[in-house]
């Protein structure tokens, strides 16, 4: 067989991501939006789950290595061994549960403080805003205040600036852009640095 017109093979980049949050704050349903494009009914808790999705970003084959992590409280603690490797972070909240919203802060520090390190990029994300207009008002986060904890969130890095945006797994609104921010966050941070890509053999990184 003749090779000379064959193209050379395409070359796919690795990346780690980790979805964190309280329970029930649909991590799994707004990871399952994006890797499977359909919603998940059923709300089972999470021990944790891992997917991967294969994307095209700024003209490159990206394998996605998600990792949809356990709902915390403030007593529990993170898998150090699925965090390994990871560049950036999701943040999830729920907009109709004021409690998970408070939860934010405690899991950025506990991540922080279990990684010792802070230069990860970071979106925080107001989920279930299709549920928000059914409530009462007194008992839902507004957009302004899922903005204002955002800018509370600081790294040591002055390249990292933790973004923020609401979605709905649900209705699939913003589940895209949500990962879209991240990785274009990711891709600032490694520019900054020098990093080098990695073709998924070694130091491969992932999306939780």
């Amino acid at each position: 067989m003749d090779y000379s017109l064959s193209s050379p093979p395409t070359k796919t980049f690795q990346r780690k991501i980790a979805v964190l949050g309280a329970k029930n704050v649909g991590k799994t349903t707004l990871t399952i939006r994006y890797v499977e494009s359909r919603f998940l009914e059923s709300y089972y808790p999470t021990v944790e789950n891992h997917f991967t999705k294969l994307i095209d970003f700024k003209n490159q084959h990206f394998t996605l290595e998600i990792v949809d992590t356990a709902g915390q409280d403030e007593s529990s603690l993170l898998n150090l061994k699925s965090l390994a490797g990871v560049r950036g972070v999701i943040l999830c909240y729920s907009v109709v549960n004021r409690s998970t919203f408070d939860m934010i802060p405690v899991v950025w520090d506990k991540l922080l403080d279990q990684l010792e390190r802070d230069d990860i990029p970071v979106i925080i994300v107001g989920n279930k805003i299709d549920l928000r207009n059914d409530l009462d008002n007194r008992t839902v986060v507004t957009k302004q205040e899922g903005k204002k904890l955002a800018n509370l969130i600081r790294s040591s890095d002055k390249n990292i600036k933790a973004g923020f945006i609401e979605c709905s797994a649900k209705d699939d609104t913003n589940v895209g852009t949500t990962f879209q921010k991240l990785l274009k966050q990711m891709e600032l941070l490694e520019a900054s640095h020098g990093y080098q890509e990695d073709n998924g053999d070694d130091n491969k990184c992932s999306i939780m």
